[in-house]
C-alpha cells in the first residue's frame, strides 16, 4: 500500500529538482544571449542584419530573466513545503 506523506515528499523533491534544473537553464540562456549581444556590438558594428539579431536577443534576455525569476519563486514554495514535512 502506497504511503501518501512519502509520496507527497517524493513528488515535491522531484518537482524541487525539476525546479532547480529549470533555473540553471535559464541562466544558462541569460549567459549565453549576454555573451551574445556583446559579441555582435563589438565584432559587427553598423550591421543592421546582427543589430536585429542582438535586438532579438535582447527580447529573449528579458524573457529569461523574467521566467527565471518565476521558477525562483516555485523552486522556493516547494523547498519550504519539504522543510515542513
Amino acid at each position: 500500500m502506497v504511503n501518501l506523506e512519502e509520496e507527497r515528499i517524493k513528488i515535491l523533491t522531484d518537482a524541487h529538482e525539476h525546479r532547480q534544473r529549470e533555473v540553471l537553464h535559464h541562466q544558462i540562456n541569460i549567459d549565453n544571449y549576454t555573451l551574445a549581444i556583446q559579441e555582435i556590438e563589438a565584432k559587427h558594428p553598423g550591421d543592421e542584419v546582427m543589430a536585429e539579431f542582438a535586438n532579438r536577443l535582447r527580447d529573449l534576455l528579458a524573457s529569461s530573466i523574467i521566467e527565471q525569476a518565476k521558477e525562483v519563486i516555485l523552486r522556493d514554495v516547494i523547498a519550504k513545503q519539504l522543510e515542513t514535512a
